[in-house]
């Protein structure tokens, strides 16, 4: 059965991103060699990426200029296959995307099913709000920024379905990051 894994970077004090979106300076205090190597363990072991709206338009602007070997993480993001869940976009032409208008989550969890590879949902809160409250994550992986923001946009809003996840692992980044992975606690 294939996995699908939250990846996201926070602020110490819990943003995901400032007050406007693609806010994310943050991102380059923990950026550095041990979070490269992660980037592309992750990517190798992508059967998909998965994305919302927002964040595909921001990836896709981003990663179509992008060039590199097909073992980079430019040629990866460029290659892997893309899911986009969105109503309104009209089309999704980065390359290997399929656009998902409706059913998110029976999409995900068919998906699930049909593989043992991993999918990984980069940014897209209001879609991994969807996904946590239908019980679909079978891991987060959350990279923590020591930066305290003060004003932003929350990874977790109030309201999602609370569940009590497992401590699977942590990584001290040279930056002064740290990077947690949770999985489910299954009783």
């Amino acid at each position: 059965m294939r996995k699908l894994i939250m990846w996201n970077i926070i602020t110490l004090d819990g943003y995901f991103e400032g007050n406007q979106h693609w806010d994310l300076p943050f991102h380059n205090v923990v950026w550095g060699k041990e979070l490269e190597k992660f980037s592309l363990e992750q990517l190798n072991a992508a059967d998909y990426l998965v994305f919302g709206r927002v964040t595909y338009e921001g990836m896709a602007a981003h990663w179509t200029k992008a060039t590199g070997e097909p073992e980079t993480i430019a040629g990866l993001m460029n290659n892997i296959p893309k899911l986009v869940f969105s109503k309104t976009l009209e089309s999704a032409d980065w390359n290997n995307t399929t656009l998902i208008k409706e059913n998110a989550s029976a999409e995900i969890a068919k998906l699930k099913a049909e593989g043992n590879g991993d999918m990984y949902v980069f940014g897209s809160a209001n879609l991994s709000e969807t996904f946590i409250n239908d019980q679909l994550f079978d891991e987060y992986r959350i990279g923590i920024a020591p930066v305290i923001l003060g004003s932003g946009r929350h990874l977790f809003s109030r309201g999602i379905t609370p569940d009590n996840l497992s401590l699977i692992s942590t990584q001290v980044l040279s930056t002064g990051g740290i990077v947690l992975t949770y999985a489910k606690k299954f009783s």
